[in-house]
């Protein structure tokens, strides 16, 4: 039987440690505060904004709502950007992807500031994860895998990682991450010839490919740790089930990640976490 390495206790420690800045903050008279741009009512945006709204509320973040309409222009959504980015006052910007077509979303993203980018969307935070220079913040999701690592005390330095997907929302992210706490790192994607292959011979597998319980028992030989990001629609098991296929692999492998309930968990805690590190740099 793995270990299943559940994401609520991880997201726990890291609203501890974040409200615990942030009442420290408050007491030098600085409010840590999240802006949320919102473009239309999408429902997936709006259940991640209320849990990203509860998680502020828990750790003491205050949170600015910006809602802009389905329709709203390039122009003003820029204009809406550009007022975040000079506003003292906010420390950290969510802003909701994909955005409507019509919208020129490189733009978009380009034009907010690196250091109010608290869920890893621009050039500049993305520089900021390949370099290691500590400028910008990864994306939430990349950045929540290796809190599991680290709140489960799964040895990274010298170990061989697995990355299954490329994207530069989870996959390359994460495999730069993964880097720099010394893992030897491979990347998977839909062009690698024999993915089993090279996720046997591993020790750390992220699955990140975005296909339903695609990565089957086969994958593995036994004593693997396994991060499974994909959230998908089985209308067969009428559920959320992963891109591991979790029946089958976790009798196999030493420890997995549940869907839901694992690295999703994670992810509003590292976003206020990086709201809460943006108002407290530079403070003495």
């Amino acid at each position: 039987m793995a270990k299943i390495l559940k994401g609520a206790p991880v997201a726990a420690a890291l609203d501890e440690k974040t409200a615990a800045a942030v009442s420290e903050l408050k007491a030098k008279q600085i409010v840590p505060t999240l802006a949320i741009l919102r473009v239309g009512e999408r429902e997936d945006d709006l259940s991640y904004e209320r849990g990203a709204m509860k998680r502020c509320a828990k750790t003491g973040v205050e949170v600015k709502n910006v809602v802009l309409p389905g329709d709203v222009t390039t122009a003003e959504l820029l204009s809406c950007v550009a007022e975040l980015n000079a506003d003292e006052t906010v420390h950290g910007v969510l802003m909701f992807r994909p955005l409507p077509k019509h919208l020129d979303e490189k733009a978009v993203c380009a034009a907010l500031s690196p250091a109010k980018d608290v869920d890893g969307i621009t050039a500049g935070s993305m520089a900021g994860v390949f370099m290691n220079s500590g400028e910008g913040y990864p994306p939430c999701t990349a950045q929540s895998c290796m809190e599991i690592l680290k709140y489960y005390n799964v040895d990274t330095a010298g170990k061989r990682a697995a990355v299954i997907g490329r994207s530069l929302v989870i996959g390359r992210p994460v495999a730069m991450l993964l880097m720099h706490a010394n893992a030897t790192v491979s990347v998977c994607h839909s062009r690698t010839g024999d993915i089993p292959a090279v996720t046997r011979d591993a020790d750390i597998v992220v699955a990140a490919i975005g296909r339903s319980e695609s990565i089957t028992a086969d994958h593995f030989t036994g004593g693997q740790t396994v991060l499974d990001v994909g959230i998908n629609w089985s209308e067969k098991k009428g559920k959320l089930v992963g891109d591991v296929a979790y029946e089958t692999v976790e009798p196999v492998v030493s420890a997995i990640t549940p869907v839901p309930g694992g690295v999703g968990s994670v992810t509003t805690a590292v976003l206020v976490s990086h709201v809460a590190d943006a108002a407290g740099r530079g403070v003495g």
